[in-house]
C-alpha cells in the first residue's frame, strides 16, 4: 500500500501542535504528515493555495486554518469575518477537488448552530435556524463548509467531512487579552492579577455556560475522523452534556490552578454572548463508546503551567 501524504492547514496553531505531538508518539509508517503555517502559502490567494497542494501533492486534507478570534472581535467584524473565511474555504476545498485527495476532513465550530433551539444541539440541527448575530459572519462562513462538502461529494465524488468541536483549549492558543477565546484571556488575566497583586476580573456576569474539549483530545479526535469516520455529514467532538460550566466556574478553577488569593470581579456591563449551547456526542459515542477525555481541571492545570513556563513567549494575536 502507498503512503499516504496527509496535509495540515493552520498546523502551527493550537489544535496543529497538538496534532502534531499526537503524530510524533504515534509515529505511522504508512503515513507522511506535512503541518503548514501562514509562511508556506497564503491561502487567501487561489494560486497560492494551489502551488503549496502542487508542492506535497497530498492525499488526505485536515483543514484547520480560519481566521478567528473572541467575541469581541466578532463583534465589530462580523462581515471580513464572512467573507475572509469563506475566501479560505473555497480556495482549500477546490484544491483538494484539482488535486484529487482521497479524503477531507474540515474544522467548523459549534456557533454554526441556530441561536434559538431546543438542547442538547446535534449534528442535525445545523441549518435549522440563523446562528447568534454576534458572530453570525464567521458562523456561515463554517457552517457553509458543510454545503460544500456535500456538493462536492455529490458532484465529484469527493470523501469530505467536517468536525464540530465544542471551545478548544490548550497549550499554544492566542492568550491576548484583547480578541482571544474566553478561556486563554482568561488564562492570562489571572497571571497578570496574580503578578500585579490586583482583582481578577472577568468581563460579563459568568452565568453563559460553555463546554470545553482539551486540544490533544480534538487532535486525535480529528486524526480518528480522518482515518476512520465514513459519513459526509459532520460530527460532533465534544465532552458530555453534564461537562458544561458556567463562566464563573471555569474563573474559579482557573484561579485554583495558580493558587490565586485575590478578589474576583465579574463586570456586568460587557456583553456576555450567547448563554448557552449545549451539544450532544451521542454520534462519536456510537463510534468511540469507551473515549476518555482529560477533565477540565486537569486540562486548565496543563494549560496554567505551560503558559507560566512560557510567558511572555507566547501567542497574543491571531
Amino acid at each position: 500500500m502507498s503512503k499516504k501524504v496527509i496535509m495540515v492547514t493552520g498546523g502551527s496553531g493550537l489544535v496543529g501542535k497538538s496534532m502534531q505531538k499526537v503524530i510524533k508518539e504515534e509515529n505511522p509508517a504508512d503515513e507522511e504528515w506535512i503541518f503548514l503555517s501562514s509562511k508556506d502559502a497564503d491561502l487567501l490567494d487561489s494560486q497560492s493555495t494551489s502551488a503549496v497542494f502542487e508542492k506535497y501533492k497530498p492525499t488526505h486534507v485536515i483543514h484547520l486554518a480560519a481566521l478567528v478570534g473572541g467575541l469581541y472581535r466578532h463583534l465589530g467584524q462580523n462581515l471580513e469575518m464572512m467573507r475572509l473565511n469563506l475566501r479560505i474555504n473555497d480556495h482549500v476545498l477546490e484544491a483538494c477537488r484539482e488535486h484529487k485527495c482521497q479524503k477531507v476532513v474540515s474544522c467548523m465550530s459549534t456557533c454554526i448552530f441556530p441561536d434559538e433551539t431546543t438542547y442538547p444541539i446535534e449534528e442535525s440541527m445545523l441549518h435549522s435556524g440563523p446562528p447568534h448575530n454576534s458572530n453570525c459572519g464567521y458562523a456561515y462562513a463554517k457552517r457553509m463548509i458543510d454545503v460544500a462538502n456535500h456538493l462536492y461529494a455529490r458532484d465529484h465524488g469527493m470523501q469530505c467531512t467536517g468536525v464540530i468541536p465544542t471551545n478548544i483549549y490548550g497549550p499554544f492558543d492566542n492568550f491576548s487579552l484583547a480578541d482571544s477565546h474566553v478561556l486563554p484571556g482568561l488564562v492570562h488575566k489571572c497571571y497578570l492579577a496574580q503578578k500585579e497583586n490586583k482583582p481578577f476580573v472577568i468581563s460579563g456576569t459568568g452565568t453563559p455556560r460553555r463546554q470545553f474539549i482539551f486540544s490533544e483530545d480534538l487532535a486525535r479526535l480529528i486524526v480518528w475522523t480522518l482515518r476512520d469516520y465514513p459519513e459526509i455529514d459532520p460530527i460532533l467532538l465534544s465532552v458530555s452534556e453534564d461537562e458544561e460550566i458556567s463562566i464563573k466556574e471555569l474563573a474559579e478553577l482557573i484561579a485554583e490552578a495558580y493558587d490565586f488569593k485575590g478578589e474576583i470581579i465579574y463586570d456586568a456591563s460587557k456583553s456576555d454572548g450567547q448563554f448557552k449551547k449545549t451539544t450532544t456526542n451521542k454520534k462519536l459515542r456510537s463510534y468511540l463508546p469507551d473515549y476518555k477525555f482529560k477533565s477540565i481541571k486537569d486540562g486548565i492545570q496543563e494549560t496554567v503551567d505551560w503558559f507560566k513556563a512560557s510567558y511572555p513567549n507566547v501567542r497574543l494575536s491571531y
